[in-house]
C-alpha cells in the first residue's frame, strides 16, 4: 500500500465522514484524486464500509463484558457463531487460540441481564463460559497504522 493510501486510511479511521475535499487538503491531493483513491481502497477491500460508532452507555447498555466460550464436547460441530448470531447483545465473536474457542464482546443493561445472557449462551451453544466484566475502557476500536510497503 502506498504512503498516500496509508494516510487516507488513517484519516478515515479518525473521521469516516471526512469529505473528499478535506481528505485532499490533508494529503495534498485534489478532491477528485482523493475520491478516486478512496474508491480504489473500497474496491480492493481495504475499506469495507462506514458506520456510526455508538456509545453503549448512552443507549442504556452500560455493562460491557468479554465472555470466553468452550464447548462441553470438543468433538461436537464447531457451530458456536451460528448458534449465537441472533443474540443482539453480542457485539463481536472472535475465534481464538488457547483454552477457549471463542471470545464474545457483549453489552447489557444490568448484572442480571448479563446473568440471563450467560444462561442463554450456555444452553444455545452447549458451552461453558468464563466472563470478564469491563470496569473502564481507555480506548476502543482503533487499528494500528497499516504497515509500510516493503
Amino acid at each position: 500500500m502506498e504512503e498516500i493510501d496509508r494516510q487516507i486510511v488513517r484519516l478515515l479511521l479518525a473521521d469516516g465522514r471526512m469529505s473528499y475535499t478535506d481528505l485532499g487538503k490533508a494529503t495534498g491531493l485534489s478532491t477528485s484524486a482523493a475520491h478516486q483513491r478512496v474508491r480504489r481502497l473500497e474496491q480492493r477491500g481495504v475499506i469495507k464500509g462506514y458506520r456510526a460508532v455508538i456509545d453503549p452507555e448512552a443507549v442504556g447498555l452500560p455493562l460491557t463484558a468479554f465472555i470466553s466460550v468452550k464447548p462441553f464436547d470438543p468433538a461436537a460441530p464447531d457451530d458456536v457463531p451460528e448458534r449465537l448470531a441472533g443474540l443482539s447483545e453480542i457485539e463481536s465473536c472472535h475465534s481464538v487460540a488457547g483454552d477457549e474457542n471463542y471470545i464474545l464482546k457483549v453489552h447489557v443493561a444490568t448484572p442480571g441481564a448479563l446473568e440471563g445472557l450467560l444462561a442463554h449462551i450456555r444452553s444455545a451453544a452447549n458451552v461453558s463460559t468464563r466472563t470478564t466484566i469491563v470496569l473502564s475502557t481507555s480506548f476502543d476500536g482503533r487499528l494500528p497504522d497499516p504497515p509500510a510497503a516493503g
